[in-house]
């Protein structure tokens, strides 16, 4: 039976929902699952990673997202150390603001954690020497504050994090291997698709910026996403949507405008199909809780 790591038992009590685990080194570990998301950090030695039937070597300086219940685990461990930082998309308020437009981001943060769910491949970010020592620089930061806990310790702990999510995503933009290239192409369709959210973006356009047939765009986008490029548009605007019902008071057709759908009606339909709830029952439930 599947081993799955859950929250209660990887997390502080008081709920905040990043945690930082080192392992120097790490030791042996039965295949597991996640119950959140695990951005791991190889610092130093070597080992083979396995995810279902697929494996490859780890070695310092490499760096990839583990999220949903992709089972894995650590073989043939030599001297393997790492730093593990924890932490449950749902419950961070990040507050992104245009790192979206970051190809990198996308490539590391959700291309590679969605495709290897469907499709396992190599991690593909590698970090040098200087990068390396920047990273563990802010997770050492980062680790202070969620042990000392002082007063405010959830903004500082949450801005050490965006920093080292930040760097990362710059770092993957200068990804020199082929593999990573490629994805960063579909990481710069997404980004174009984030910043266009309120209108609606041709396919054609999409696959030229991927520089890719539109055939063969559309196949790669669905194998890296697990979705359509119309399909995750939607999603993004009910998930803007969403975050205005909740921390706004404007009016239900006003948001739907703003975030790209022009008919109020399909908003209704497309945001009662993901959520389960119409925007005003949504908005109701968000301030009865």
């Amino acid at each position: 039976m599947k081993r799955i790591l859950k929250i209660n038992e990887w997390f502080h009590p008081d709920g905040f929902p990043i945690s930082v685990e080192r392992r120097e080194p790490q030791e042996l570990f039965e295949a597991h699952a996640h119950e959140f998301a695990e951005l791991v950090i190889v610092t130093g030695g070597k080992c083979l990673h396995v995810t279902g039937h697929d494996s490859w070597e780890l070695t310092a300086g490499d760096v990839f997202v583990i999220s949903g219940p992709r089972e894995h685990e650590y073989r043939d461990l030599v001297d393997l150390r790492l730093i593990n930082i924890l932490y449950q998309p749902s419950q961070l308020n990040l507050g992104l603001a245009d790192l979206p437009s970051v190809a990198g981001y996308h490539a590391l943060f959700t291309l590679e954690p969605s495709r290897r769910k469907r499709q396992p491949s190599k991690g593909r970010l590698h970090l040098s020497a200087k990068e390396m020592a920047q990273v563990i620089e802010l997770a050492d930061r980062l680790e202070v504050e969620l042990k000392c806990r002082e007063p405010g310790f959830g903004f500082m702990a949450t801005a050490h994090f965006m920093q080292i999510i930040g760097l990362l995503s710059r770092c993957y933009g200068r990804s020199p291997s082929p593999d990573g290239k490629a994805l960063l192409r579909i990481g710069e369709a997404l980004s174009h698709l984030e910043r266009n959210i309120h209108r609606d973006v041709k396919l054609e356009e999409l696959a030229s910026i991927a520089q890719m047939s539109e055939r063969s765009f559309s196949r790669v986008f669905q194998s890296a996403t697990g979705t359509s490029p119309l399909a995750w548009t939607i999603a993004q605007r009910i998930n803007r949507a969403c975050s205005l019902l909740r921390h706004s008071d404007r009016r239900i057709t006003e948001i739907a405008f703003d975030v790209g759908f022009n008919d109020s009606n399909y908003f209704t339909r497309q945001f009662r199909k993901s959520t389960g709830l119409s925007p005003r029952a949504y908005r109701l439930r968000q301030s009865v809780d």
